[in-house]
């Protein structure tokens, strides 16, 4: 298992996640974080950490959200490790807004 970041970190780059992972999973692409499968121990602490409920185990994740297990992985290939937490894109939306603009408010 390990866990995976979906299209709610798109836009938005939130980096709480960043501060608690203890192997430095996280990598930082241009418009969202990604969780390298071959760091990532399962430790669940990033979780609680995303502001937009954007991170799940990637056996949890939604259907709609699966290939975010391989985008993730291609990912990590391509872009630098995150250590530390940065301020987010000025396109972050908060978890409320993208919910309403899905429709699921």
């Amino acid at each position: 298992m390990t866990y995976i970041v979906t299209e709610n970190c798109n836009a938005c780059k939130y980096t709480d996640c960043v501060e608690v992972c203890p192997v430095e999973a996280f990598h930082e692409g241009p418009e969202m974080l990604y969780i390298n499968p071959e760091t990532c121990i399962d430790c669940n602490a990033c979780v609680e950490e995303c502001p937009v409920e954007a991170i799940y185990a990637d056996v949890d994740a939604p259907d709609k959200w699966q290939e975010y297990l391989q985008i993730n992985e291609e990912a990590c290939e391509k872009y630098p490790v995150i250590i530390e937490k940065t301020d987010p894109l000025p396109t972050a939306r908060t978890l409320e807004e993208i919910s309403a603009a899905e429709g699921d408010v």
